[in-house]
């Protein structure tokens, strides 16, 4: 099945970049009020998530709760607990739904690692609903 169809492209999605300093992050996390956001290189490739614990734990440990510090600190050093785990285009729905279990949203990435965008969790349910309505409809 293609896939393509569940993808919200890069253009639509928001993402940090590795550059970023930590007091962006979290503005821009906060201000879309986002708990994981992906993370790229500057090339756009996937790298990873941050999330909102990540950020916490950091300044909790390495800046003693002191955010004026945050304005020097980019997120490359910011130590990341769990990342999302990301696929490709070639991945089945089932890889999908079966990833969609553990994760909000899959990164989707091309074969050199270039991220294209995201499939929410969302999405793949409504699809899934639609889905089943359709087919007990038939079967009544």
């Amino acid at each position: 099945m293609n896939i393509f169809p569940f993808l919200t492209l890069k253009s639509d999605t928001k993402f940090l970049i590795d550059t970023c300093t930590l007091r962006q992050a979290l503005e821009k996390m906060e201000f879309y009020r986002y708990s994981v956001i992906p993370l790229l290189d500057e090339n756009g490739r996937y790298i990873g998530t941050l999330s909102e614990g990540d950020l916490l734990r950091y300044v909790k440990k390495d800046l003693d709760f002191d955010l004026t510090k945050g304005e020097d600190v980019p997120i490359s050093d910011i130590p990341r607990y769990r990342s999302y785990k990301p696929l490709s285009m070639e991945s089945t729905l089932e890889e999908l739904i079966e990833l969609a279990m553990e994760q909000n949203f899959i990164p989707m990435v091309d074969d050199r690692g270039v991220f294209m965008g995201i499939i929410r969790r969302r999405t793949l349910l409504e699809y899934c609903k639609k889905e089943l309505h359709d087919s007990l409809k038939e079967a009544l």
